[in-house]
């Protein structure tokens, strides 16, 4: 890693701290923690910003994608103490995929961005049902939202709180495979309740 890429990891890892101290964050809806229950947790790609640290003791994994930028944000995450698993979709998406089943089934908790790396915006990709299905665990939606942000110039309008304002978490119902449910069966339920619970977040505070 250059030194470039070690001073943003260090300034991220900095804002990250101060927008966790500095907003003022409730929890609402099934109250699961992912480090006291397995389960597949599943963020929108740009909400990714605060996760490592509203789930205290949380330790991942985290699928980060192999593109530049997700050296960026495995950094980031290692600063919090979370492990990331390198793949994606497009790319050593197999591979990781195997490494994070196993350790779904180790009894972690891994957490997945479904519409990442490169979207389409809020569109649920597979991976977190097939990772449900193969390790016999729930997908979990959660969600965060403040009631003053920033909205970044990328492809998923990346989401950054800005310091001192209100912040609600949202973390959904666990979504479990039904008897003999298809991949496609159960990825469009859990897309159903990713958008349920992100709503809920946005118009939180409207």
């Amino acid at each position: 890693m250059t030194f470039k890429q070690k001073l943003i990891v260090g300034l991220v890892t900095a804002l990250v701290w101060f927008l966790h101290k500095s907003v003022r964050w409730q929890y609402i809806g099934s109250g699961i923690h992912p480090a006291k229950t397995p389960c597949i947790f599943s963020v929108w790609h740009n909400r990714l910003l605060m996760m490592p640290v509203l789930f205290k003791g949380w330790a991942g994994p985290g699928i980060i994608s192999d593109h530049s930028d997700g050296e960026l944000i495995a950094a980031v995450f290692n600063n919090f103490g979370m492990q990331a698993s390198r793949g994606s979709s497009s790319k050593g998406g197999a591979r990781a995929l195997l490494k994070v089943i196993r350790q779904a089934q180790a009894g972690n908790s891994p957490g997945i961005t479904p519409d990442g790396p490169r979207g389409p915006i809020y569109i649920t990709k597979p991976g977190a049902a097939q990772i449900a299905l193969k390790a016999g665990l729930p997908v979990v939606p959660a969600c965060y939202a403040t009631n003053r942000q920033w909205r970044l110039n990328s492809w998923d309008k990346f989401y950054v709180p800005k310091p001192f304002a209100k912040g609600v978490v949202v973390v959904g119902d666990a979504i479990y495979a039904q008897a003999d449910e298809s991949l496609e069966s159960f990825t469009n339920r859990v897309q159903l309740a990713m958008v349920s619970n992100q709503e809920q977040a946005d118009h939180y505070f409207q």
